[in-house]
């Protein structure tokens, strides 16, 4: 089974079934991937949930992520440091490496060097590319 990290900007548009990205939620609770995480993703996740949707609604996401057997939790321990403009965008980065993820999917241009970076070459897609990826199972 194929393995993704998922930045921030592109999970918190999965969870309502009236949008569009939701197919991603749909495939993730269907087995149909493995979502690649680290503590710092986990955290990020739970900070930009709760601001949005409220502490609550952060709580139940992060259960739901961390209870899901197609859940891969992930412990860097090497810091690449490969996105400079936006340092704190490498957590992504570092755990696709670290888990041997297929790619990151995000719509953030931050990540737009690593199409750059011949090594460790890590693969960048953003939210409609991924979906239409998923569409394919």
């Amino acid at each position: 089974m194929e393995k993704y990290v998922i930045d921030t900007n592109c999970l918190v548009g999965t969870f309502s079934r009236k949008n569009e990205f939701y197919v991603i939620w749909e495939k993730f609770f269907a087995g149909k991937f493995v979502l690649c995480v680290s503590n710092e993703i986990l955290s990020e996740y739970e900070e930009i949930l709760a601001q949005k949707h409220g502490s609550e609604v952060a709580s139940n996401v992060i259960k739901a992520i961390l209870y899901n057997s197609n859940v891969e939790k992930v412990d860097v321990h090497y810091h690449f440091n490969l996105i400079v403009s936006d340092p704190d965008d490498n957590k992504f980065v570092d755990c696709a490496i670290a888990a041997n993820a297929r790619l990151i999917v995000t719509n953030d241009h931050h990540f737009d060097v690593l199409n750059t970076i011949p090594f460790p070459h890590v693969e960048v897609a953003n939210i409609v590319s991924f979906v239409n990826l998923l569409s394919s199972f």
